[in-house]
């Protein structure tokens, strides 16, 4: 199974994902979007599967730190342009794999879908 795991090097969640990916032997590949970025076409197919809401972080200052029209009347293609825009608004860690993409980091669901 080939794991793609995306999010941003130091954040603790991201960590987390991969020392619980390492500690079971998973082999990943990592993708730091606050470096690297997304493309818009791979943050609407994650919205396809996952929900725009899913993927969209409102909980951090990246969120806190836009402007009150930005966060008003947030639609799919308003949250996937500002996630694009602002990598940091894109919850981590997301995994892509064969069987679909995980948001957010809960072992019990990885463990369901990885193992």
């Amino acid at each position: 199974m080939t794991i793609e795991l995306f999010g941003i090097a130091n954040c603790d969640s991201v960590k987390r994902a991969r020392a619980w990916l390492g500690g079971r032997g998973k082999a990943y590949s990592f993708h730091d979007y606050k470096r690297e970025g997304v493309s818009p076409a791979r943050l609407a197919q994650w919205a396809d599967v996952a929900g725009w809401e899913a993927l969209l972080n409102t909980r951090g200052t990246t969120w806190r730190k836009l402007t009150q029209a930005d966060r008003d009347d947030i639609t799919r293609d308003k949250a996937l342009a500002l996630m694009a825009a602002h990598p940091s608004l894109i919850k981590r860690p997301v995994i892509a794999h064969s069987g679909g993409v995980l948001v957010g980091f809960d072992p019990a669901r990885w463990a369901a879908a990885l193992d």
